[in-house]
């Protein structure tokens, strides 16, 4: 399984994560090219080499109309968090967004649907934490344009790269959130910042004695969204690692280390819950199995039954890994009528996958080959075949036909 591995025992900001994520790629230029071609309003985006205690890595540089997050202010060696944007009327130049403009701007992206979909669930965890901090509803919460911007093209970018990667589990280590305190608009506040505070509620983190903010709401969005799990690093064949450089020089290397690799993948235990349901319509169903596939399921389906007195139900079936089960559960209580369930534990044998980027006369399409138990399976991305046949007129078999010649 392509499994990346993320060393935040210097914190974690979107973009040394992003600079870090780079230099896995065979042409980090490319990346830099599609970044500065996508059309993030106002947005430069560039790479330079960096050294930080003898190791070399990339930074990132977001200019938003030629100004770079922070530049003017003592940096912390990452991007701002948004405790420094938050607009509340104090005279800022520039101008505000809100989260109607960021999802307009996310969702007009030439981007696939699946970076759009990640991208505005990370950014929607800042969006909330940031209500929390301000006592806003989302509707009235209006950002800073260039903490805001900066902080979309790190997310974006980010999501970006992992799924060019084709990673498909990430581990990341404990976080080191720095100490001290932390220079925001509303005065000088404690380390993490209180949005970074909220994001992080249920990651293990940690305080030495770096003076700073070494993790930022972006990046603390960025872990909580895309990590499997906090833990020692897994056994794993690394194929490459990257380091992606902040700005300030600290008594060792101020740096996000990124491994990627391929972990083996045993037969791994799985959940299966099942309730019975004989009074709610395919609509309720159907939506009730979009909410456990939005929340982490495996996987979740329906079948046609028939209980006792010869009545016709639906057996609603949830696949999950063992520690899901209970937020699941919950789940399928308060979104069916379901009055209790069925608990079993199988054994999942799985096939090892990776992804490669074929050339189309459309454009690029993500391809993923399935490896083990003696077979092997080749596959387009579906997203990726639509929206060519979508855009060309054509079917999806026709499509899929050049793809594999």
């Amino acid at each position: 399984m392509r499994t990346l591995y993320i060393d935040c025992s210097m914190g974690a900001a979107g973009d040394m994560l992003m600079g870090a994520l780079c230099e896995l790629l065979p042409d980090k230029s490319e990346f830099v090219e599609k970044m500065n071609s996508l059309g993030i309003p106002g947005v430069h985006v560039h790479a330079d080499s960096k050294e930080s205690c003898g190791i070399m890595g990339t930074h990132m540089h977001v200019h938003v109309h030629g100004v770079e997050e922070g530049e003017h202010e003592h940096a912390h060696g990452h991007e701002h968090g948004h405790e420094h944007h938050h607009d509340h009327g104090h005279g800022h130049s520039h101008e505000h967004s809100g989260m109607a403009e960021i999802e307009h701007i996310i969702g007009h992206l030439n981007v696939s649907e699946k970076v759009k979909t990640d991208a505005m669930a990370v950014y929607q965890l800042i969006a909330e934490a940031e209500c929390q901090v301000h006592g806003q509803d989302m509707e009235h919460i209006h950002f800073h344009e260039v903490g805001t911007l900066d902080a979309v093209a790190d997310v974006v970018g980010n999501c970006l790269l992992m799924e060019t990667l084709g990673i498909e589990k990430v581990y990341a280590s404990p976080v080191h959130v720095g100490s001290g305190t932390v220079k925001c608009a509303h005065g000088v506040l404690p380390v993490p910042a209180p949005t970074t505070a909220l994001i992080i509620q249920g990651i293990p983190i940690y305080s030495e004695d770096i003076k700073g903010e070494l993790c930022t709401p972006t990046g603390a969005a960025l872990l909580k969204y895309f990590v499997s799990e906090f833990r020692n690093m897994p056994q794993m064949i690394v194929e490459k690692d990257g380091y992606g450089m902040g700005t300030k020089e600290f008594s060792r290397a101020n740096c996000v280390r990124v491994m990627l690799g391929e972990t083996e993948e045993q037969a791994e235990d799985v959940i299966e819950i099942s309730t019975n349901l004989d009074d709610m319509t395919a609509e309720e169903v159907g939506f009730a199995m979009e909410i456990l596939l939005d929340n982490g399921a495996l996987d979740a389906y329906a079948e046609p039954i028939v209980m006792k007195k010869s009545r016709p139900a639906t057996k609603l079936v949830c696949m999950c890994k063992p520690g899901d089960k209970d937020r699941l559960s919950k789940l399928i209580f308060a979104h069916t009528t379901a009055i209790g369930m069925r608990v079993n534990r199988f054994e999942r044998i799985v096939m090892e996958r990776s992804f490669d980027i074929v050339e189309t006369p459309w454009g690029d399409v993500r391809v993923k080959t399935s490896t083990g138990q003696g077979a092997t399976r080749r596959k387009a991305e579906f997203d990726d075949v639509a929206k060519i046949a979508r855009e060309n007129g054509l079917s999806l078999w026709e499509v899929r036909e050049k793809i594999e010649k």
